[in-house]
């Protein structure tokens, strides 16, 4: 009886240890027998990088003018259609000039009637000066004789009198003469004003290019600019051989951004084409679009379109073709950053853990930092002052995903470039993407497999 308690405790005490070492071995991953994770692998290889930056936009002309009438009216004549080509000086459209020419013949007969009343009071004034010569000199004789006491006073005074009056009288008709000339520059004024105002019923062409948005019909009435409202915009012309791409860049991205950056566009309107283009100006004043919480904030990029990147697209028989039109949607990559034979892995292989220690060395010189349980970046509010973000890849070694910190640089839309960390020929874990970034840890023990069997599952 004593030896089988004997037994059955040294039993259970073995069940116990085994139980432990089958934890123990599973946990580092010493045996499995198709219990491992399985996961994609990929080689950290040398590659030349070019980093980019993605934008949408729309194309437009870089020059492109639009023509509003300097005055109101009715459009009886229209000398184009969406599309043409015209060259600087060209008539496009005439406003309605009859009540113009009225106005202008109105201007005309006040300017008149403004130039007589000046000559009338030009002669005037020659009649006021030739009396108040006749009045300085009768003065001057009644005076000498008022000395020599020949005549009475009262005449004296009468004659003293007479001078005064002629002098005022000059002064006044001198003053009638200077309204009269102020009169006739207004009336000249308004006649210049009446010309102009005739003149622009007739809408000429700006700058040489193609008419490429005509708004009006002929019979329609328009509206002229004013200082209170823009005017009828009525067609544009646009040069067609120099186009741009107007897009917008995330304030994230904009900052890596520079003039003359090269740039691929890819338009939806010629599938499988890549055009060359050039950044020529970047806004230094952002667009922002919602409420505060989720306010998104970009800054407009333009984008010249290089001719030789679609000259195989024009028609030799057909000049005025244009296979890249205002308003086409395009795809947009600016390439900021190129870097030649560098160490590169797969973007998602590299994720980030909290060190808990702050030990953000190397972990094949120093070991493994003591990392969060939870993979997930700890929260602001919750983040210890001691915890720090480390990027880091898997590394496969013997069947084992072994974490590795590293340091990182530019990237692609694939692969992103490894400065420190790792050497060419080791094999990194891509795969599955929640396994890198959240549950897979040191020592996991895990089964390298091909990706489609792995998206299988």
């Amino acid at each position: 009886m004593k030896k089988n308690k004997k037994k059955l405790w040294i039993i259970g005490i073995a069940a116990v240890i085994l139980l432990v070492v089958l934890a123990m071995g599973k946990k580092k991953g010493w045996f499995g027998n198709g219990t491992e994770m399985k996961v994609s692998v990929e080689t950290v290889s040398y590659r030349d990088l070019v980093e980019t930056v993605a934008a949408n936009g729309k194309i437009q002309p870089e020059t492109e003018v639009k023509i509003t009438p300097y005055i109101s009216g009715e459009i009886v004549e229209l000398y184009v259609r969406e599309g043409d080509e015209v060259s600087a000086g060209d008539l496009l459209a005439i406003v309605d000039p009859e009540l113009y020419i009225t106005a202008q013949a109105r201007a005309m007969a006040s300017l008149n009637t403004t130039k007589a009343n000046e000559a009338s009071a030009r002669a005037r004034l020659a009649q006021t000066e030739a009396q108040f010569k006749n009045s300085e000199l009768n003065f001057y004789r009644t005076k000498s004789l008022w000395e020599q006491k020949v005549i009475s006073n009262s005449e004296f005074e009468s004659a003293e009198a007479n001078y005064q009056v002629a002098a005022a009288e000059v002064d006044a008709a001198k003053q009638s003469l200077i309204a009269a000339e102020y009169n006739v520059k207004s009336a000249e004024a308004n006649v210049k004003e009446a010309n102009e105002n005739l003149t622009k019923t007739k809408i000429y062409a700006p700058i040489s290019g193609t008419v490429s948005l005509l708004n009006i019909e002929k019979g329609e009435r328009v509206a002229g600019a004013s200082t209170f409202s823009a005017g009828t915009e009525i067609l544009r012309i646009a040069n067609l051989a120099a186009m741009e791409v107007n897009v917008e860049v995330n304030e994230n991205d904009i900052i890596r951004v520079e003039l003359n950056d090269t740039c691929l566009i890819e338009v939806d309107a010629h599938l499988g084409k890549k055009f060359t283009g050039i950044v020529t100006e970047i806004a230094t004043s952002a667009n922002t679009a919602g409420t505060s919480a989720d306010q998104i904030t970009n800054f407009d990029v333009k984008i010249r379109i290089l001719p030789s990147s679609y000259s195989e697209l024009l028609k030799a028989d057909d000049p005025t073709y244009a296979p890249l039109r205002p308003g086409m949607s395009a795809t947009v990559d600016i390439q900021t950053n190129t870097a030649s034979h560098v160490l590169t892995v797969p973007i998602q292989a590299v994720t980030t853990r909290t060190d808990t220690l702050g030990a953000a060395n190397n972990t094949r010189e120093q070991g493994i930092p003591e990392f969060e349980e939870n993979a997930n970046p700890v929260e602001p509010e919750e983040k210890d002052e001691k915890a720090t973000q480390l990027t880091v890849v898997f590394v496969i070694e013997n069947n084992t995903a072994i974490l590795r910190t590293v340091e990182t640089g530019i990237q692609d839309n694939q692969y992103i470039v490894i400065t420190d960390g790792l050497e060419e020929g080791e094999k990194v874990i891509t795969g599955p993407y929640r396994a890198i970034s959240r549950t897979l840890k040191h020592n996991t023990a895990v089964m390298e497999v091909d990706k489609e069997e792995l998206f299988k599952e």
